[in-house]
């Protein structure tokens, strides 16, 4: 036999150790409501890519060169960050260290958050919002103006199994992923966490923005 038993199991067992480290070194982000992904964010923008190159970021601790993408973007609205226009966005080469690929053609146009940089740039990974303008929902995009920054001081409370229960006046239970079995469900879509009069927070739906001593909130 050209293969001893010995030798195939030497191979299988590289193969695991190979995809152990592959795995490894993949990009792995917990799921967020799209208002605490807004309010951990320092940038958030409206915006059209229009251009797309690599460039050179410095180097790391051997003095290797650091890869970046670099997307130009048009932007359109700013709804947090600078008193500046965002002209770059800038992200890992690939998507194993959380590098995000954007259409860079400017026909489509994108929400995006992510951390400021200077000169009117800011980076973004995997683990940030970044989603198709025409995918978010009508009530998302109109959070995005001044709901999610009204309910920054709330606390949005992944539930992770059934029953579950908030632990502090302050905080929303978020029940998507274990109702729904998705991250963009109900509560995503069509939901704010905002801070009522008395301090306490609670789901808000609604086109309009909530009055300030709201007690009628409807929960999901």
């Amino acid at each position: 036999m050209p293969f001893s038993a010995r030798g195939i199991l030497c191979a299988l067992a590289l193969l695991l150790l190979w995809r152990a480290e592959e795995l490894a070194e993949a990009c792995s982000c917990a799921p967020v409501h799209p208002q605490q992904a807004f309010c951990n964010a320092d940038v958030v923008i409206r915006a059209k890519v229009v251009g797309e190159r690599e460039v050179d970021s410095g180097n790391d601790i051997y003095g290797n060169p650091i890869k970046r993408i670099q997307y130009d973007v048009k932007q359109i609205k700013m709804f947090k960050g600078p008193n500046q226009d965002i002209e770059a966005v800038f992200t890992a080469p690939v998507s194993a260290v959380c590098g995000v690929t954007l259409d860079a053609t400017g026909k489509k146009e994108y929400l995006i958050s992510g951390k400021a940089e200077a000169g009117g740039r800011m980076h973004v990974t995997l683990c940030d919002y970044i989603m198709l303008w025409d995918s978010l929902s009508t009530t998302q995009k109109k959070s995005l103006s001044q709901r999610y920054q009204m309910g920054c001081d709330c606390k949005i409370v992944r539930c992770p199994s059934l029953p579950c229960e908030i632990s502090a006046p302050e905080e929303c239970l978020w029940t998507d992923l274990m109702i729904e079995k998705q991250v963009h469900g109900r509560q995503a879509n069509h939901y704010a966490c905002v801070k009522r009069a008395d301090g306490s927070c609670s789901w808000y739906r609604g086109v309009a923005p909530p009055k300030k001593e709201f007690l009628d909130a409807e929960d999901p």
